[in-house]
């Protein structure tokens, strides 16, 4: 399935080398908005880049847990050069309209971009037990805990990923992959 997708014309898999944080956007082009927050988020870090980009006239959604690495030399360099990732989703669930979902198995990740969004006035979840189980990317088959740390998959309802909202979002990204680059490479990062 995830070789397929990566095979069909007009689908970029696109990987940049970085620092031991990675950004992932594996929906491009079909979560909008996931990959503009990526790109922004590795300009200002120089964390490193994966994200799988479809044209406008496909809408082909492989489950994450499909993303084998085995199938992409990109995928699997982009995860042998990261410690840990943070993975961009969208997503639409009534009752969370305007809350940021944090899932993943970097629990301290997690918390850690949970205090930056908070800081900004953006609701988010962090608690695995408040976020639908369907949506908390903790399966280890899932790319962003493929590194040794493990990460965080955000889900962002579309709210949050436009306007004013989504600058806050990459803002406090932005923060977060920098103070987790910095405690990864053992310096203090200033915010």
């Amino acid at each position: 399935m995830f070789a397929d997708l990566i095979a069909t014309p007009g689908v970029e898999e696109v990987h940049r080398d970085g620092a031991a944080v990675g950004v992932m956007a594996i929906h491009g082009g079909i979560e909008a908005g996931t990959g503009s927050i990526a790109h922004a988020v590795i300009e200002a870090t120089g964390a490193a880049l994966y994200a799988v980009v479809q044209p406008q006239t496909l809408r082909w959604h492989v489950p994450s847990i499909r993303f084998d690495p085995a199938h992409s030399k990109r995928l699997r360099r982009f995860l042998d050069s990261v410690e840990t990732a943070i993975s961009l989703h969208g997503y639409g669930e009534p009752g969370f309209e305007a809350t940021a979902l944090l899932g993943g198995n970097n629990r301290a990740l997690a918390w850690a971009i949970h205090g930056e969004l908070a800081a900004r006035g953006i609701a988010a979840i962090a608690d695995l037990n408040g976020i639908p189980a369907r949506l908390r990317g903790v399966h280890r088959l899932n790319p962003v805990n493929r590194p040794p740390l493990a990460g965080t998959q955000i889900e962002l309802p579309m709210e949050l990923r436009e306007g004013r909202p989504m600058e806050a979002v990459i803002d406090a990204l932005v923060v977060s992959v920098e103070n987790a680059i910095a405690h990864l490479s053992g310096q203090t990062a200033s915010s």
